[in-house]
């Protein structure tokens, strides 16, 4: 009897046994986790992300920079990924149209160890567009700076040049400030908040409520909606990145000639005369070089350089040196010398043997002397090779310098003898 009943329940046992060890199901939003800040790379590894050949090497690179949460962290988060992605077609086509920029700007980020999601700054500032402002005071260029923070970090802001809309010089100068708010405040999330909100606010809020825990992801500081919903787009647009297929949307491919470099502009000329040099449209090099706003490029008083597609900075240099190699060829080849007629009434008769024994010319009288510069407070050899219109590796070489390092009042040669 005994035995017949057990032999009833048996399978009812197991199938409570085989529940109870089931894996139990994930919950929707996994619980927040705190990537630790990237590791920096060797001097060697460091090169070769500087060089990229597919935009895939971007993406692939961007994420695993990524030094922030992830999707699942907060929900407003994914709501965010879901209305930049909503139309799919539309945002596939505008990340192709932003995709010479934002590689750009990652190879900056890499280079300063600035965290992955603030590559993607300029997507949440304004799309990587060279918006313009309003009015004296108001933000403009693709990072939305004020004038009075452009000036701070070194970008001149005049009617005939914004560095504010200088991709290259706007870029350094973004990423050295991020990477010293990060060495101030230890928190990514931070940085973020004091790049929307200034950096002077977020350290009195951290004083007087203390640095913020891991959870929640945004942090708990009494901040204004704008600055907290900040971050949130930040990582939304971060979320999109990490996982593509997850809103139904594919991150487009960047042709290796497509990268954008600079190439030095040694003498003034208009915009119109650049574009035909480097054989492209006046309307894209303008739209890649915004910051000169008067279509003329200053030489003296501006940065000297052009952002161009890969293609089109090789042929620009390749014009320049064949400039160059024509006027060398054109200086160094001798000059006629013009006799005086035999039948002159002024000079009387000359013969051939009183312009042979003419004094010879003096070589060293038409030498130009040495030039210097006496080094002043917060001058860096960019600077100066931009002021004088020669190349920093020049400097270096007739200055015998290692790493750029220059320190007031070290007088410099500018130029080289004869």
């Amino acid at each position: 009897m005994n035995d017949r009943r057990w032999r009833s329940l048996l399978p009812l046992a197991m199938a409570t046994l085989l529940g109870a060890c089931a894996t139990a199901p994930r919950p929707r939003h996994a619980p927040q986790v705190i990537l630790p800040a990237p590791v920096v790379p060797t001097a060697p590894a460091r090169v070769k992300a500087l060089l990229p050949t597919h935009s895939e090497d971007v993406w692939s690179r961007l994420r695993q920079s990524f030094a922030m949460s992830d999707c699942d962290a907060d929900p407003q988060i994914l709501s965010w990924a879901r209305r930049y992605t909503r139309d799919p077609q539309r945002f596939e086509a505008h990340v192709r149209q932003i995709m010479p920029r934002l590689a750009y700007v990652e190879q900056v980020a890499a280079k300063h160890d600035v965290a992955g999601e603030f590559v993607l700054l300029p997507w949440v500032e304004s799309h990587f567009q060279p918006v313009s402002g309003h009015g004296r005071h108001r933000a403009a260029g693709m990072w939305q700076i004020v004038p009075s923070t452009a000036r701070a970090i070194g970008l001149k802001v005049g009617h005939d040049y914004d560095g504010r809309y200088d991709v290259p010089a706007a870029t350094e100068s973004v990423m050295a400030l991020l990477s010293r708010y990060h060495g101030d405040l230890h928190d990514w999330r931070l940085v973020d908040y004091a790049y929307n909100r200034g950096e002077f606010a977020v350290r009195r809020l951290v004083q007087q409520h203390g640095a913020p825990a891991d959870e929640p992801v945004i942090p708990k500081l009494p901040v204004s909606r704008t600055t907290r919903e900040h971050l949130t787009k930040l990582l939304a647009i971060a979320c999109v990145v990490r996982e593509p297929s997850r809103f139904h949307v594919s991150l487009p491919l960047l042709p290796a000639g497509d990268h954008l470099e600079t190439v030095e502009v040694k003498h003034p000329m208009p915009l119109s005369k650049a574009a035909a040099r480097a054989d492209m449209p006046l309307r894209k090099l303008k739209h890649l070089n915004s910051a000169y706003r008067n279509g003329h490029i200053a030489v003296a008083s501006t940065p000297a350089h052009l952002l161009l597609p890969r293609h089109r900075a090789t042929q620009w240099r390749d014009g320049a040196r064949q400039a160059e190699d024509g006027n060398l060829t054109a200086s160094v080849m001798p000059q006629p010398i013009t006799l005086p007629s035999l039948s002159s009434p002024d000079n009387g008769p000359t013969s051939q043997s009183e312009v042979e024994q003419s004094p010879p010319l003096d070589s060293s009288a038409s030498s130009t002397p040495t030039r210097h510069h006496t080094v002043r407070p917060g001058e860096s050899l960019w600077s100066i090779a931009r002021h004088y219109s020669i190349s920093v590796a020049k400097l270096e070489r007739w200055n015998h310098l290692r790493k750029h390092k220059i320190k007031p009042g070290q007088v410099l040669k500018v130029s080289a003898p004869g």
